[in-house]
Order: C-alpha cells, then sequence, then structure tokens
C-alpha cells in the first residue's frame, strides 16, 4: 500500500499500575498477565474492524475506520478487562484507553502525524477503568452511543499550546443513564443518594457528578495553591459516588477509622464519612485544604 492522507481513529490502550504489578507479582508473572490482556485487546479491535498498528510496552495503538468502531471498541476492551478475574491475592488488571479522530499519514499498517500524538496525550488523561476522547471524536457519534457522552473539561495535553477539551465514554449499564438538568422532583429526592460537604465552614449537597478544583467554574471551588484548577471530579455510579483524581499534586482519602489513602490519576469509591486533602497530605502539611464528607444511602430523608 502507498502512502496516503486518510481520516482514521486513532486509539490507544495502556494497562494501569503495570508498574506496581511487576512488583507484585515478579517478571514472569506480571509478563504472562500483560501478555493476555494484551491479547484480548487485540482481538476486541479485530473484532471492530480495526488493527493493531504497534504493541508499546504494556498497551497497544489501534486504528480504526470511524468514530463508532472505535469507541464500541473501547467499551469492549474495557468490559472483558473488568470481566477477567485477578490473580491470586492481587488487584485486578484494570485499562485506561483514550482515543481522537483525525487526519493521518498512512503506510501500510504504520500511521503517522498530530492526530496519533493527540490520541497518545488524550490516552495519557485518561484513569483507570475510563475512556477519554477528544471533542472532534465526541461530534462525529452516532446519536445512540452519543448519549454515553459526558464533557469533562478542557485539559493541558503534551505538546499542545493550549488545553484541549476532553470528554468520557461511560461504558458500564449505569453509564447509559441520562441525566436531565432540572428540578429534583420531591420522591426523587427520597430515592437518591447524596453526598454532604462541608468546606470553609459551608455545606453542599450532591445528588449527581460534580467537578471539584481550582479554577472558579467548578463546582466545587478549592482555594488552595496546591490544588489543580481541574483536580478532581465525583462521578455518580448507581448510588455510589467516585472520586477521580486528575491533579497534578494528588488527592488524600481518609474514610473515618481508615488510614489515609493517596491518590494520584486513580478513583476511589467513597463511603461513610471522611475528609480529602488536595494536593498534599495532612501529615505533611496541616492547612491543606480539606473536604468533609458524609455518604447518605438511597431512601434517607432529605
Amino acid at each position: 500500500m502507498t502512502r496516503a492522507t486518510v481520516k482514521l481513529a486513532v486509539l490507544f490502550a495502556d494497562i494501569s499500575g503495570s508498574t506496581r504489578l511487576y512488583e507484585q507479582m515478579g517478571d514472569t508473572g506480571a509478563f504472562g498477565q500483560i501478555k493476555d490482556c494484551l491479547q484480548i485487546l487485540t482481538l476486541v479491535t479485530e473484532q471492530h474492524k480495526g488493527w493493531v498498528v504497534k504493541t508499546i510496552g504494556d498497551g497497544i495503538m489501534c486504528a480504526f475506520p470511524d468514530v463508532d468502531s472505535a469507541a464500541l471498541a473501547a467499551c469492549s476492551m474495557q468490559r472483558h478487562i473488568a470481566q477477567r478475574p485477578a490473580a491470586r491475592g492481587r488487584e485486578k488488571i484494570s485499562i485506561r484507553v483514550g482515543f481522537h479522530f483525525g487526519t493521518v499519514l498512512r503506510d501500510g499498517k504504520e500511521i503517522f502525524g498530530d492526530a496519533v500524538n493527540l490520541a497518545a496525550g488524550i490516552a495519557a488523561l485518561a484513569t483507570a477503568s475510563h475512556i477519554a476522547i477528544t471533542s472532534a471524536a465526541a461530534a462525529l457519534l452516532s446519536p445512540q452511543l452519543n448519549l454515553r457522552v459526558r464533557k469533562l473539561t478542557a485539559m493541558p495535553v503534551k505538546g499542545k499550546r493550549t488545553p484541549i477539551d476532553v470528554h468520557e465514554i461511560a461504558w458500564q449499564d449505569a453509564g447509559q443513564e441520562t441525566h436531565v438538568p432540572g428540578r429534583i422532583s420531591s420522591h426523587a429526592q427520597l430515592v437518591q443518594s447524596r453526598l454532604n460537604i462541608e468546606f470553609r465552614q459551608r455545606k453542599y449537597v450532591f445528588r449527581d457528578s460534580f467537578t471539584i478544583g481550582r479554577d472558579e467554574t467548578s463546582d466545587l471551588v478549592i482555594d488552595d495553591p496546591m490544588a489543580s484548577r481541574h483536580h478532581a471530579r465525583v462521578e455518580k455510579r448507581k448510588e455510589q459516588f467516585v472520586l477521580i483524581d486528575q491533579s497534578t499534586n494528588g488527592s488524600y482519602v481518609t474514610v473515618t477509622g481508615r488510614r489515609e489513602i493517596p491518590l494520584h490519576r486513580a478513583e476511589f469509591m467513597l463511603y461513610g464519612s471522611g475528609q480529602i486533602a488536595f494536593g498534599d497530605s495532612t501529615d505533611v502539611r496541616p492547612d491543606v485544604a480539606i473536604v468533609r464528607f458524609f455518604c447518605e444511602s438511597a431512601g434517607a430523608p432529605a
């Protein structure tokens, strides 16, 4: 095949926490687990009209003729990896996926160009068990798949002068729900779970997903220099709230009665009550910005 300029969806999928996996299981055990995952990702790619351009350590780079094929493949990849049983005594392996649709230079199965670099940058922004896509890709999705998309925020991408609008595709069953803005009925208030937040002597009640950061557009603004402009988001999955860190300095979660858990580009399901420190541990910096939380389960009085 001669070189040609074409438009393709370029997708990167990486195994999250592979360094820790090698540390826990040793080279042979970890390599076997990663190889098995890469085989699954390759098979899924081929099932959705795509091809693997190359494997990159603990991940793959692949291409698809259209955005819908890439989106369906990404969702299938997440489902297949999520269904894999964990190795005895080990955490389950998870992957992060990111893709972009744009013009590339194709030479056989090889592809080159700015669109490839942007897809790699978007994938690097994704957290474990999530699918990140560019606004250009999201705009081309079919209406049915577009229902699964939610806009996150504009984020800095390596090699780009200006932040890039990032969206996310929800691949779990809960992600298929459509949330309509507006007033919540009294009945909905009775059956929905709530996340109570206290920050700077102000109290908030959230019944759905929200963003946290230093930027004034955040739903919960954290006025601390150690916090990132777009530090984290809390995503509601069914009736659970999941904290997803997307910051530079990390988040530090302490559930009441438990040890502090550091998060960096990772997620944690909130439960019970506790606190979240932004950008530093309270053990290191006592005056760090702290948000206190309390989870109320569905059916509790509003």
